[in-house]
């Protein structure tokens, strides 16, 4: 008859595993965090490109903050400014997940000519 454990030797697979599950599961964690970042920081993008062509064409700032608000979220905050012929459009969001622990935000800026 034979064992299929040696003595004294059982149970420390279950026991290496336990103790590394935690640590793995917070780097899945912290990569889905960055991957989620990463997206709103692409969108942030495309929100200040959106954002300078509206200031650029002469829409009000009521319809950049719409729009801005459409393609980044409700959360998102955008400036628009004058800069030696040129118009920025500057937009900061919210980072998912490390935003509730410190001020992460995405940020992009665009530069647009302005019309007429």
């Amino acid at each position: 008859m034979t064992k299929d454990r040696r003595d004294g030797e059982g149970g420390y697979a279950t026991a290496e595993f336990a103790l590394t599950l935690p640590a793995v599961l917070a780097v899945l964690a912290l990569c889905l965090a960055l991957l989620a970042g990463a997206g709103v920081q692409m969108r942030a993008g495309d929100a200040a490109r959106a954002a300078a062509r509206e200031a650029a064409v002469g829409s009000g700032h009521e319809r950049v903050v719409a729009v801005v608000a459409q393609l980044a979220g409700p959360s998102a905050r955008v400036s628009v400014t004058a800069n030696g012929g040129f118009v920025v459009a500057t937009v900061e969001v919210p980072l998912p997940v490390l935003g509730e622990w410190g001020d992460f935000r995405a940020r992009a800026e665009a530069v647009a000519v302005p019309e007429g």
